[in-house]
């Protein structure tokens, strides 16, 4: 097992890298303060990972690139889009969570699209800004209680509902709704749908004012009697009870390691300025000991320790999906840990660095505060682990809730 970044990636990185260090750091400060705020510094950049999307195969920069199907693939190991997209997001979340989620075009919607869409849709959607909608009132992590409906009317169907913490709600150029088409079948009649921008109906009731990522906005829209175009809805209209709830679940199998890899780069964010301000209580070769270091060091290494797990099953996670491997398992697992261990890390780090860490001269305290998002959207902890649970047991989700 190669556990180095696939050498073909390496420009991507580098380039992810620069762009955290020179464009992001530098208006981090100023988009946390200024909540709901656009960040036109954005567009540039966001055309200048457009160009690199367009690229060529592997390459992809955003989310965007995630799930893009190469029915011609060859047998064999990949390093593909899945990839690409992870290590470019921990370089970006290296620089300011808040800001790549406010990306142009590269909203979650966008994975959504790219891992269920058909061949058709991914062409007539290419180049949309896609925020994706599932989260209501009344239904939380358990994405299988949604009650937003869509009745089928002749070549189009009818939305009705609410959905809350819709991120990039209101600046997006559409939303992906996840609805059900006949509460009675359950989670097979969930289906998703591309909602464009200003579709009568469809209203941006208010934007949250949030602990973290102050730079995304993040939007409660309702939607009365919106109708949309049949062909805008994502996939197979089918409803297959015996196939449940998977298709809808393979738009989590993507993104859920991509949120796993913004913990990363949030947190190895935290502990490289952490390991700068204690640089005299390491030591570069490790040699002494675990057990007879400092206490500073010792806190510092076992964090190293976590935040590497973390990475690694994150990219097990991407690289399963690039070798069209069932990993809903493993995107779960790489979520939860990267999740839960983000925070901690983002957590320690301002406590070990006492007042520096918990003022406004550092970008310590924002990246904790950032973190906190990333262990719940895209389901929480205990979701998670929910999941790990029924797949490890190989118990259905009315077997064990």
């Amino acid at each position: 097992m190669n556990l180095q970044n696939p050498k073909k990636f390496k420009m991507l990185i580098d380039q992810a890298h620069e762009v955290a260090l020179n464009v992001l750091r530098p208006i981090s400060r100023k988009y946390d303060k200024a909540e709901h705020a656009y960040p036109k510094e954005l567009d540039m950049l966001a055309s200048l990972v457009d160009g690199m999307n367009e690229g060529g195969e592997g390459m992809n920069a955003g989310a965007a690139g995630a799930g893009k199907r190469n029915e011609s693939q060859d047998q064999g190991n990949r390093n593909g889009t899945n990839l690409s997209t992870a290590l470019s997001i921990i370089e970006m979340c290296y620089g300011d969570t808040g800001l790549l989620l406010s990306m142009p075009r590269q909203g979650l919607g966008n994975s959504a699209i790219a891992a269920v869409a058909n061949d058709e849709q991914l062409e007539r959607f290419k180049g949309t800004w896609a925020a994706m909608a599932i989260t209501e009132p009344g239904c939380g992590s358990d994405s299988a209680a949604i009650r937003t409906t869509a009745t089928q009317d002749g070549d189009d169907y009818i939305l009705n509902g609410e959905k809350i913490f819709v991120t990039s709600g209101e600046r997006a150029d559409s939303v992906v709704v996840w609805a059900t088409l006949d509460r009675k079948l359950g989670r097979a009649a969930i289906k998703s749908f591309v909602v464009p921008k200003g579709t009568p109906g469809m209203k941006v009731e208010r934007l949250e004012h949030k602990l973290g990522i102050k730079a995304s906005d993040t939007a409660a829209i309702s939607f009365i009697d919106c109708r949309v175009p049949a062909a805008n809805l994502l996939g197979n209209a089918e409803v297959d009870v015996a196939k449940g709830f998977a298709g809808v679940m393979e738009t989590f199998d993507n993104t859920r390691p991509l949120v796993a890899a913004m913990a990363v780069g949030c947190a190895k964010a935290s502990l490289e300025r952490i390991k700068e301000i204690f640089k005299d209580e390491l030591e570069a070769d490790y040699a002494t000991p675990y057990l007879q270091t400092s206490n500073i060091a010792a806190q510092i290494y076992r964090m190293e320790a976590e935040w590497e797990a973390a990475r690694l099953l994150t990219l097990k996670a991407t690289w399963m999906a690039d070798n069209k491997k069932p990993n809903s398992k493993e995107a779960s697992i790489a979520k939860a840990k990267a999740g839960r261990i983000g925070n901690d890390i983002t957590l320690k780090c301002v406590e070990l660095a006492a007042s520096v860490g918990y003022n406004e001269d550092e970008l310590l305290e924002k990246w904790a505060r950032d973190s906190k998002i990333l262990d719940i959207f895209e389901g929480t902890q205990q979701i998670q682990q929910l999941i790990i649970a029924r797949r490890e047991l190989g118990k259905s989700s009315s077997e064990l809730k």
